[in-house]
């Protein structure tokens, strides 16, 4: 088999792998190197909606000895096989390098033989890369559950950043539909990689070997197993708490193989990954809670209303806002205000008293905000209900039809066929709930 059908087979295999993003690193450049690790960006891109792009993603093995349930790799499956040695990904990186195609190097792999033998192989071709070829350019590696923590270590100092995927939500599904994994085998990897980071940032120290300085993420998968909303987002709240990681990303489980004990979908469940994505900003940069956003007698989010929306629909006792008056932090709980518009707001309003129009002008979304603010006292132009069944009302007829904005104010269906709107996406990405 050739480089080009290798390449093939396991670029195909590492699609499925959603914790993959670039967001800089302060590794030092070795001098005479080739790419570049900076913290600002030269090794990595986004486009115009937030994707980041430009990393080679590919597996080193899809052979694999584990036999997961939800798994397209899963070892009875028959599917082309292929592997990597190490030399032929340090030279196909640097070949893609060379030719402008990739600014990074994302990797990851089934398990061979056992995880530490597959970690070895991981850590050689890697070490090709920096030790041999110089290269200073970003890459992102897959952690291995159940490997020594001597590897992880030896790899955390060659890479920029590490992700640990748990995949699945809790420890009955993990037994459920992936018997062979163990749940210690992912978080003790997690913890000592978080340990290790953290020892970094107490030393302060310049050297050269940086561990992991992009920080740590993980994947779950969502809809394979019969976990809640409310499951899924408290396990992240958790993590950002106590592994401190950079990410937590959300994939819409793919049904790919037959098996009894995974749902038959006929599309994956995208609204719902949009929406724990919108949740998730709301954990990191907006100061929520996961049990302000979800309880258990309301579990999971609502198809219709982004999760901000949703929150302020629920407690409308809290509002309205008034603009000129509200701190920073209660700023950020009204929905069409984000992080960016709020402190321009905060700068604003030091020099003059700020109405609607200009709140146009800061980015705030008026159609979503204009319900739950005032400006100088007033409401927005002829809103004189402040009830949550008018509030939903309105939003469901702004948000799902993306009509002109008029004041034809009516009740809406909330029956139609409910899929992620393009603004649903980019708010998943941009933050700006």
């Amino acid at each position: 088999m050739n480089l080009y059908e290798k390449l093939k087979i396991l670029a195909d295999s590492a699609k499925y792998d959603a914790s993959c993003s670039s967001s800089g690193s302060r590794r030092q450049n070795t001098k005479g190197g080739i790419g570049n690790g900076n913290i600002s960006g030269i090794c990595h891109s986004w486009s115009a909606d937030g994707r980041c792009i430009s990393l080679l993603k590919i597996l080193m093995t899809n052979y694999c000895i584990y036999d997961c349930k939800y798994c397209i790799n899963r070892s009875s499956n028959d599917v082309p096989r292929a592997a990597f040695s190490p030399r032929e990904i340090a030279d196909l990186t640097m070949e893609f390098y060379k030719r402008n195609y990739i600014e990074g190097l994302f990797l990851s792999s089934a398990v061979i033989q056992n995880p530490d033998h597959t970690m070895e192989l991981l850590c050689k071709a890697i070490s090709i890369l920096r030790e041999e070829y110089h290269f200073n350019g970003y890459i992102h590696a897959k952690t291995i559950p159940g490997s020594s923590k001597e590897l992880i270590q030896k790899l955390g100092n060659l890479v920029d950043r590490m992700s640990v995927n748990i995949e699945l939500p809790s420890s009955n599904s993990l037994k459920l539909l992936a018997p062979q994994k163990q749940k210690d085998g992912i978080l003790d990897p997690m913890k000592f990689i978080s340990n290790k980071i953290e020892e970094t940032h107490q030393e302060k120290s310049c050297k050269k070997d940086i561990f992991v300085p992009a920080g740590q993420t993980t994947q779950l998968i969502v809809g394979a197993t019969p976990e809640s909303d409310l499951k899924i987002i408290k396990l992240s709240e958790n993590l950002y708490q106590k592994m401190k990681l950079k990410r937590v990303y959300y994939s819409a489980y793919v049904s790919i193989n037959q098996d009894k004990l995974l749902p038959t979908l006929n599309e994956p469940p995208l609204l719902r990954e949009n929406r724990l994505y919108q949740a998730d900003w709301l954990l990191r940069f907006y100061g929520f809670k996961a049990e302000e956003l979800l309880n258990e007698s309301n579990p999971n989010f609502n198809p219709i209303l982004d999760p901000k929306c949703d929150w302020a629909i629920r407690n409308i006792e809290k509002f309205p806002i008034e603009i000129n008056k509200a701190d920073y932090f209660t700023l950020l709980r009204v929905p069409g205000i984000g992080v960016i518009s709020a402190k321009r707001i905060i700068l604003a309003r030091r020099n003059f008293e700020l109405n609607f129009e200009e709140l146009k002008h800061f980015g705030v979304v008026m159609k979503r905000a204009r319900y739950f603010i005032t400006c100088k006292g007033k409401y927005f132009d002829k809103i004189s209900s402040f009830q949550s069944s008018f509030i939903m009302a309105n939003l469901l007829y702004q948000e799902r039809k993306d009509l002109p904005q008029t004041h034809n104010y009516e009740q809406l269906s909330m029956f139609e066929n409910i899929l992620p709107t393009k603004e649903d996406r980019i708010k998943c990405l941009s933050g700006n709930i």
